[in-house]
């Protein structure tokens, strides 16, 4: 896959993701030029996404609201934590399940 198609399917990964703005900004395609710059795998990167979305949307009831994500850069961190993780597939297909869920109640 070359650049322009990784970075493509980055952004695109990015916008649907719940709880981002759905803007693609400058600093995201640039952020995701460096992804690709350090080899980082597309599949990564999409766990990352569901990971960090789980956890925002998968709080108590009664915790206050969180604000929009308008930054790819905000997945960062948890884009290091998935590549440190050595998680199993199925643990993301579980997440992303629970995800699938949670969006039919809605």
């Amino acid at each position: 896959m070359d650049s322009l198609e990784y970075v493509g399917r980055v952004l695109d990964v990015y916008r649907a993701a719940p709880g981002t703005c759905g803007a693609i900004r400058k600093p995201d395609r640039a952020f995701a030029l460096r992804l690709y710059a350090r080899g980082v795998p597309l599949t990564v990167v999409e766990n990352a996404l569901v990971l960090a979305s789980a956890r925002r949307l998968l709080r108590s009831d009664d915790a206050p609201p969180l604000g929009m994500i308008r930054s790819l850069a905000y997945f960062g961190p948890v884009i290091d934590e998935v590549l440190g993780l050595g998680a199993a597939e199925g643990y993301f297909q579980h997440l992303r399940a629970r995800l699938a869920r949670l969006r039919e109640k809605r």
